[in-house]
């Protein structure tokens, strides 16, 4: 009779322990999307036409991407996603190194690329289809040390010029924000101090970190506290590539969640950027 029971009591917990198994597993599935171990031929043509991953790689933000001054090597997360989902696809990567964001913007009228590193903007998705985000940056301004602007609602006001790399996220989104204030646009976001040094103007805006950076290099200048906006950066593919672009969507979503992000920023040595949640559908 003993014997009969445990080999019930076994048979059941057995039972309930598959169904737990197999109920994870659902959920898992379910929350988590997965790219295909091997896309399809349509994903691969849309997304590296030319037989090569053309990824288009900006620095204009540190935090993505930065390019070795004494040896010329170029890393960072935006990278490091290029080298993988291009490995995924069977092909070989072609790194299309630009100074800013908004030269990045310029090179799809003239097809330069297939996939891009960017901020989410309304305006730059007329031409482009958007990922999820994969991580979500600060946006702050900086001031000299003199100036009677000590927050960020008090920078929109007449007279009140505010310098931002030219094409970038800061410069769309200020753009459309800012009633009185001017903008001055600098080439690039990483010459957004220099130039507010050099010229007198009131503020800088661009992303926290690199401007962390500077008023560490630049005596005289401080940080406003807070941000004015928080920037989604994600991967883009031009329009009219509906099967590459899901394939994207898709990839991003898994590297966000196995963690391939995270490593990656801490491989870099970067802080301050939060892993973006999961894509809502």
């Amino acid at each position: 009779m003993a014997t009969a029971w445990l080999s019930v009591q076994t048979q059941n917990m057995t039972r309930s322990t598959m169904t737990l198994i197999l109920a994870l597993t659902l959920t898992a599935c379910s929350t988590i999307p997965m790219t295909n171990s091997q896309p399809s031929s349509t994903t691969v043509g849309e997304l590296a036409p030319t037989g090569k991953l053309r990824a288009a790689i900006n620095f204009g933000n540190p935090i993505l991407a930065t390019k070795d001054a004494t040896t010329g090597e170029v890393r960072g997360v935006s990278v490091d996603l290029a080298r993988e989902l291009a490995r995924r696809l069977g092909v070989p990567v072609e790194l299309v190194t630009r100074a800013s964001a908004g030269m990045v913007v310029e090179g799809l009228k003239s097809k330069d690329w297939d996939v891009a590193f960017l901020a989410i903007d309304p305006a730059r998705a007329v031409d482009m289809d958007y990922s999820a985000a994969y991580v979500v940056i600060e946006g702050a301004y900086l001031v000299p040390q003199g100036s009677p602007i000590t927050r960020n609602a008090e920078v929109d006001r007449d007279g009140v010029r505010v310098v931002v790399g030219s094409g970038s996220a800061y410069d769309l989104y200020l753009s459309r924000e800012l009633k009185k204030a001017r903008i001055v646009r600098a080439p690039t976001s990483p010459a957004v101090t220099d130039m507010m040094i050099a010229q007198q103007i009131e503020v800088a805006a661009g992303v926290k970190q690199q401007l962390e950076a500077d008023a560490k290099r630049i005596p005289g200048v401080r940080l406003l506290d807070g941000r004015f906006m928080a920037i989604n950066q994600a991967m883009a593919t031009p329009k009219g590539r509906p099967a590459g672009a899901r394939y994207l969507a898709e990839f991003v979503e898994e590297m966000k969640a196995s963690g391939f992000v995270a490593s990656a920023l801490k491989r870099h040595g970067i802080e301050g950027a939060a892993i973006a949640p999961p894509a809502t559908r």
